[in-house]
């Protein structure tokens, strides 16, 4: 049974609620800065397309997101100023009150696999129309400008020429851009179930697990990490593997982050003991070797970009970036960790390094993981 259309207004509604450009200087001026954006990346990738034709892949999918991106400015845009989309979408564009994307494209076009001739003139009309609306802020109140309105439809009804030479549909490009939106901001905060619930109590994670770590110093000032866990020493002597010390040898802070809050590390199974070894094909394709490189590279991934920024100190949930978040979720395609929404990985990264910056200043920390609250907390060792 399919699903009913999407209206105008109900897409309006769901893009607002994940609106984070109020509140930060001129909201309406940044929205008009990403609709540009958004734009620009619809010509680009047009551009990779027709350069890199036979190497370039997903390019559908691309321009559907980049779709919907451009739509979301546009209905947070009309918000801002005090606009329905179904107005601005007007008799012209089959809109009225409950109007719905389908509403718009009665005929579903064929897929675009190549840039049309036709897709390429829309697009750069769409650009120079949202460069029209851009000149509008320039001049002074951009909201209570009578011209915007008006400027705000041009822009929506060259999106609707776009989908249909693209062979898209808007109702798709809205629907998916909701979907990555709530994957980001969800209303709720709901974890998905822990990945070995219906495993052997011995093969799971402790949904609650103490472990301590503390740095030595050895020959030669070589300094090291070890970890405890009930009173026992687990696992290797770490230390930077780099030519110049960043501390990197307390990174296991990560590993366990992502134990507690994702309810997924292949490290940390290894660590304990505890791989899924009742069902083989999970044994080998979730908690095997591969899976344990692909969670160090992770660990290097994000500990990488969070040494440029302070280990994220003073970063809230929210404030991540997107695209670095999906950037650490395409490492884990075709592992069950995928299905974390990102939020979730949000959450994990910044448990990870709040605790990696408590062990760097003090050198030491015990880290409580809580598997069914799924968060970490990082205190003291106790003297």
């Amino acid at each position: 049974m399919g699903t009913a259309p999407l209206s105008l207004d109900e897409y309006q509604a769901g893009a607002v609620r994940t609106d984070r450009t109020r509140g930060k200087g001129s909201g309406l001026d940044l929205a008009v800065l990403g609709l540009f954006g958004e734009t620009g990346s619809l010509l680009s990738e047009t551009k990779k397309k027709q350069r890199d034709a036979r190497s370039y892949l997903g390019y559908e999918a691309s321009v559907v997101e980049e779709m919907g991106d451009a739509l979301w400015y546009l209905a947070v845009i009309a918000d801002h100023a005090g606009l329905r989309l179904a107005d601005l979408a007007g008799s012209q564009l089959g809109g009225g009150p409950d109007a719905t994307f389908a509403h718009l494209q009665p005929q579903r076009a064929l897929p675009l696999h190549v840039p049309t001739v036709a897709f390429e003139h829309t697009l750069l009309q769409l650009a120079g129309a949202v460069g029209r609306l851009a000149t509008l802020g320039a001049r002074g109140d951009l909201a209570a400008n009578p011209d915007l309105p008006e400027r705000l439809s041009a822009v929506f009804g060259l999106l609707v020429a776009a989908a249909n030479e693209a062979g898209i549909t808007l109702d798709q490009a809205a629907v998916r851009n909701l979907a990555k939106a709530d994957d980001r901001w969800p209303a709720k905060r709901v974890a998905p179930p822990l990945f070995d619930d219906a495993f052997p109590a011995e093969e799971r994670l402790p949904r609650s697990l103490t472990v301590d770590i503390f740095e030595r110093t050895g020959g030669n000032d070589r300094r090291y990490v070890v970890q405890r866990c009930n009173g026992l020493f687990i696992g290797d002597r770490l230390t930077d593997n780099i030519m110049t010390p960043d501390d990197y040898r307390f990174h296991d802070a990560f590993h366990y982050a992502y134990a507690a809050v994702l309810g997924w590390s292949p490290v940390t199974r290894a660590l304990f003991r505890l791989k899924r070894k009742s069902e083989a094909r999970v044994d080998e394709g979730q908690d095997g070797a591969r899976a344990i490189l692909i969670e160090e590279g992770v660990a290097t991934f994000v500990f990488g970009e969070a040494k440029q920024l302070g280990f994220f100190e003073g970063q809230r949930p929210g404030d991540l970036g997107f695209a670095f978040l999906k950037s650490v979720r395409q490492f884990v395609r075709g592992y069950e960790v995928e299905t974390c929404p990102l939020w979730l990985w949000e959450e994990a990264i910044l448990a990870g390094n709040e605790a990696f910056r408590f062990l760097r200043e003090n050198r030491r920390g015990r880290l409580r993981l809580d598997l069914v609250e799924r968060r970490m907390l990082v205190e003291d060792l106790p003297t």
